[in-house]
């Protein structure tokens, strides 16, 4: 196995950016690109007639765009941290993301706009927003993507094959369900949508279309590019949307958005993808065996497959990459729980004292809180750590 790291956490300076055949699912840009502090031009000359990509990329933490030409070459980069806004006592995601979403297009160099022919966006996978069907308003708070709804996983159980990607506290349709047996079953005119389908209809107003990525925990199967029966005979399958591919043309940027920044008229916004994927795209790994470790809040991990594995038990499933499966699975370790409990100093200093050639005495399980997704599905793993500890760390502080 081959592997290729892909950087996506606060101090990554390394961009990375990927887009789709054009051949196969037209002009679409899927983009995962790290985090610069303020909008940076890389080329301030375009040649007249340049047709441009934007693909933007919504994480955990923050968000960030990418612009790049034909050949890939970066033309502008810019991220952005979320805003914090309250919803009562908890964190109002929609406007976070609603807000995000603009402020990077503010960002886009103007000399770079009216060359975007085409928009993308990439979410996280298996955060889910269920809204009105009419209007797109929100109906419920988003459930993000590493939340999980045990209280549905029984249910979801009785009705999918065994070891099913669904199977899974944390999948989207564990989080459907919840919602359905709570307050959805009196919900006449509901649609679920995934993070990123919801960014992209703000863009393209055509509500109730997602790509075969992201409807992947929901139960869609990429293999026969179908809803499987089992679902379909569901009370709740009306809410789900239609599937296309990653990066097939939706419908032209909204005219009053265009007039607003200055894209072009014709500029065609595509559909999605997941970050771990257009990480992996980003890492440019087109061969089977070649793996890919996406390092941001999370951990996740790609390898390029002729053979589909699922099993939920483990965490493992496969996403359909063209001809294809990208095998892998997420884990809720990452930088996210070293941000919780170390100042950049800290982790300054810390590093600095690591010897990489000799092997750890120290054997952590570092969680932000008890659940883990991968390698084991296991919504009670507690955080933990051995009792051999370096003079650095006398003191535990994961559990």
């Amino acid at each position: 196995m081959v592997g290729a790291i892909s950087i996506t956490h606060y101090s990554a300076s390394t961009v990375l950016v990927s887009w789709t055949s054009i051949q196969k699912h037209g002009n679409g840009l899927l983009c995962n690109t790290n985090k610069v502090r303020k909008p940076r031009a890389v080329s301030m000359s375009v040649r007249a007639g340049e047709r441009l990509y934007l693909g933007l990329d919504f994480g955990t933490s923050g968000a960030r765009f990418a612009i790049i030409d034909k050949d890939g070459i970066i033309q502008a980069e810019a991220k952005r941290e979320y805003p914090l806004y309250l919803s009562g006592e908890s964190h109002d995601w929609v406007r976070s993301w609603k807000e995000t979403l603009f402020s990077l297009l503010h960002d886009v160099p103007l000399h770079l706009r009216k060359h975007v022919v085409s928009i993308s966006v990439d979410g996280t996978s298996a955060t889910t927003i269920i809204v009105d069907s009419d209007s797109g308003e929100p109906l419920w708070r988003p459930l993000l993507y590493n939340e999980s709804c045990p209280d549905a996983l029984a249910t979801v159980k009785s009705i999918a094959p065994p070891n099913h990607t669904v199977c899974t506290g944390s999948s989207t349709l564990c989080k459907l369900v919840s919602w359905w047996n709570h307050v959805g079953s009196n919900q006449k005119h509901a649609l679920l949508l995934h993070q990123a389908d919801w960014l992209l209809w703000l863009l393209h107003g055509k509500l109730g279309v997602t790509d075969y990525n992201n409807a992947l925990k929901v139960g869609y199967d990429p293999e026969v590019d179908s809803y499987p029966s089992w679902l379909v005979s569901q009370p709740y399958y009306h809410l789900l949307p239609s599937v296309v591919a990653p990066g097939t043309p939706i419908a032209c940027l909204k005219e009053e958005i265009g007039n607003k920044y200055g894209f072009q008229k014709d500029c065609v916004v595509c559909s999605g993808t997941t970050d771990s994927i257009a990480a992996f795209l980003a890492a440019r790994a087109t061969q089977p065996g070649k793996a890919v470790t996406s390092l941001g809040s999370t951990l996740a991990i790609k390898l390029l497959s002729n053979t589909r594995i699922e099993d939920s038990r483990f965490g493992v499933y496969s996403h359909r990459l063209d001809d294809k499966w990208l095998v892998g699975g997420a884990s809720n370790t990452g930088g996210a729980i070293l941000r919780q409990l170390f100042t950049d100093d800290q982790l300054d200093k810390l590093s600095e004292q690591i010897n990489p050639s000799q092997p750890s005495l120290l054997d952590y399980y570092p969680l932000p809180k008890a659940g883990e997704r991968f390698p084991v599905a296991d919504p009670n793993l507690a955080p933990s750590c051995a009792t051999t500890m370096s003079p650095l760390t006398k003191t535990s502080k994961f559990s």
